[in-house]
C-alpha cells in the first residue's frame, strides 16, 4: 500500500481542527470521568490551552504542521529544532487515520532529518502510552529518568524500519 503523506504549516484558522484532534486523543480518558458532555468539552479546552501555553513557554520557536493524507487533514505534529537536538513535542492522528503507518512514515522522515543534521532526535512519552512501543520499533531508546510519569527517549542512530 502506498501512503501519500504531506504536511503544511499550521495557520491561524486551524484552531478548531487542532482542538478536535486533541480531544480525540483524550476522549476515552475523559469519558471515564462520567461528566456530562459540556463539562468534558470545557475541561478538554482548558487542557488544550494549557498544553499550547506550555509548549510556547518552553519551546517558543517550535513549528507546528498539519499532516495530510491524500490531501485530507489527518493529524498534526509539533517539532522544536534546537542547536543541540531536534525534539518531537507532539504527534497525533485522528482515529480514522491511526494504525495505517502514517505516524511511522512521518517519524522516519524526522529521523532522517535529525541524522542529516547530525543531531539527536528526542521525545517524551507518557508511561504506558502504546506509542512507546512504536518509538522503540523505530530505534528510540529510553534515557535514564528519575521516576517521572514520562519516559524520555532518544533515537539511537540505527536505520529506520
Amino acid at each position: 500500500m502506498s501512503l501519500l503523506l504531506s504536511e503544511r504549516p499550521t495557520a491561524a484558522g486551524d484552531g478548531d481542527f487542532l482542538f478536535r484532534l486533541y480531544a480525540s486523543t483524550r476522549a476515552e480518558e475523559v469519558a471515564a470521568f462520567g461528566w456530562p458532555p459540556a463539562m468534558q468539552e470545557s475541561f478538554l479546552r482548558m487542557q488544550f490551552q494549557a498544553r499550547r501555553q506550555s509548549y510556547d513557554a518552553v519551546y517558543p520557536d517550535s513549528a507546528g504542521a498539519i499532516l495530510l493524507s491524500d490531501g485530507a487533514e489527518a493529524g498534526a505534529v509539533m517539532v522544536w529544532r534546537g542547536p543541540t537536538e531536534i525534539r518531537l513535542l507532539d504527534i497525533a492522528l485522528l482515529p480514522e487515520f491511526r494504525n495505517r503507518g502514517l505516524g511511522k512514515l512521518w517519524i522516519n522522515r524526522l529521523i532522517g532529518e535529525a541524522r542529516a543534521a547530525r543531531l539527536p532526535l528526542r521525545l517524551s512519552v507518557l508511561r504506558g502510552n502504546p506509542a512507546g512501543r512504536l518509538y522503540e520499533r523505530l530505534g528510540f531508546v529510553e534515557l535514564p529518568s528519575a521516576g517521572s510519569m514520562y519516559i524520555e527517549m532518544e533515537h539511537n542512530g540505527a536505520d529506520p524500519s
